[in-house]
């Protein structure tokens, strides 16, 4: 998570926190459907316009960390060493992901993601856009590739490899397995690159 810097930051970091914390003990007590907007606020001892002023939306207060998973993702990507390979940097940012959605404390989050059909439908949207982003860093680095259809398939691989871990009996097991056919994917994308004069690590 990205640790905020300056007092009136950590402050708004602490409110948001709160109000994300409150929410998921609240849904978790009573269930996701049972619970509202206006009951979150009054239990986190927060306005609901200080509620909306930090989450969109219910759904995102399920999914308090999103903002911060894109970040990491397509940091992997920008902040990397020179001639570092893409590939083993994102393999390290989604295992990291995985071993935090897969620990027993989130079992009952993903039940309820999985119970409800406006959770699931957030979570689609979210890891589309979060495939997006990378999908855009991934083209916007000049040492690699700049074909932006292969670029943003690449993402979309890697997006999919977080969800289908995280579900798997055994997640280190399943990254290594779909993570060889990324590499594989990805070096038919840099021996066309070469080709072109694109290619890159």
């Amino acid at each position: 998570m990205t640790v905020p810097s300056g007092r009136r930051e950590r402050k708004k970091a602490a409110t948001r926190q709160k109000i994300a914390d409150t929410a998921l003990r609240l849904f978790l007590e009573r269930g996701y459907d049972a619970v509202g907007i206006r009951d979150v606020a009054a239990e986190a001892d927060v306005a609901v316009t200080t509620l909306f002023s930090h989450f969109a939306s219910k759904e995102a207060l399920v999914f308090e960390q999103d903002e911060d998973f894109e970040h990491r993702l397509t940091q992997a990507v920008t902040d990397r060493a020179p001639h570092e390979p893409l590939i083993p940097a994102l393999r390290h940012e989604v295992q990291a992901l995985v071993r935090h959605c897969t620990a027993d404390s989130a079992t009952p989050i993903w039940r309820m993601v999985e119970e409800s059909p406006a959770l699931r439908e957030y979570e689609e949207s979210m890891r589309l856009r979060h495939a997006e982003s990378l999908a855009a860093a991934i083209t916007a680095d000049p040492g690699l590739p700049q074909d932006t259809t292969a670029c943003r398939a690449i993402a979309r691989f890697v997006i999919d490899a977080y969800a289908l871990a995280r579900e798997a009996a055994d997640p280190e097991t399943a990254l290594d397995e779909i993570f060889r056919m990324i590499e594989a994917a990805w070096a038919v994308t840099r021996l066309s690159g070469t080709a072109t004069g694109t290619a890159g690590p």
